[in-house]
């Protein structure tokens, strides 16, 4: 076969001027980004650059503090902290001093508002009681006695054995019966002898045979344990 050679296609590219004006804009682009990437600084950098610097104390003079007016300044945080401590106490023992205060103040009217009941008073002692010096006086505080010893008899009982028995004369005696002449005569109101008188004698009246009281008080004793009550004797007994 004869031989047979394809053509070459060759193409040429035309650089035009519009293509050289893109590629030197897109140059100088890259070249701006590079410059500032490289004249931004980092964040740590910026953040380093803004931080503000450390304060140093100084002393009232604009020096830098020494050890010592650090010591005195310790001092006075410790002075200014114990004088606070002591108005905080203050302040707390004033407002208790003020609480007991009002609570006093409160018991106070409570005991003005509610006073206590006064005690009874005790009852004012009886006066004794005062009889006449006379038939009727002596008949009827022998009564009285009799009844508190539970000696029975009555106004009338006593009253008609003394009439008859003495005629109410109280230094009655008499001295001619058998009494009499075995030397215990009968005496009083009611004509008692003394042994009678000192067996039935009633306690709280005078140990005296021609006391009145005395003398009726014992008669009304032996006749009731001998005859139930002197209202029951109507003749000598």
């Amino acid at each position: 076969m004869p031989g047979f050679t394809l053509p070459r296609i060759v193409r040429t590219t035309r650089i035009t001027r519009a293509h050289k004006i893109s590629a030197a804009v897109v140059a100088s682009a890259s070249c701006a980004a590079a410059l500032a990437l490289t004249a931004a600084p980092s964040n740590a950098e910026t953040t380093a650059a803004h931080a503000p610097a450390a304060v140093q104390p100084v002393s009232a003079n604009g020096l830098p503090l020494t050890a010592k007016d650090r010591a005195d300044a310790g001092k006075k945080d410790q002075q200014l902290a114990s004088s606070l401590t002591t108005v905080k106490v203050t302040a707390v023992a004033k407002q208790g001093h003020a609480a007991k205060q009002a609570a006093d103040r409160s018991a106070d009217r409570k005991v003005i508002a509610a006073p206590k009941a006064a005690a009874p008073k005790a009852a004012p002692k009886a006066s004794p009681k005062r009889y006449a010096n006379n038939l009727d006086g002596w008949i009827r505080e022998s009564l009285d006695i009799m009844k508190s010893k539970r000696i029975p008899g009555s106004y009338e009982g006593l009253h008609r054995n003394i009439m008859r028995e003495s005629s109410g004369n109280p230094n009655a005696v008499n001295d001619w019966d058998i009494n009499a002449i075995n030397g215990i005569p009968s005496k009083g109101l009611l004509q008692v002898i003394q042994p009678t008188f000192n067996t039935y004698h009633v306690s709280g009246t005078p140990h005296k045979l021609t006391d009145p009281v005395a003398n009726i008080t014992a008669a009304a004793n032996y006749a009731a344990h001998r005859y139930g009550s002197i209202d029951n004797v109507n003749s000598a007994y």
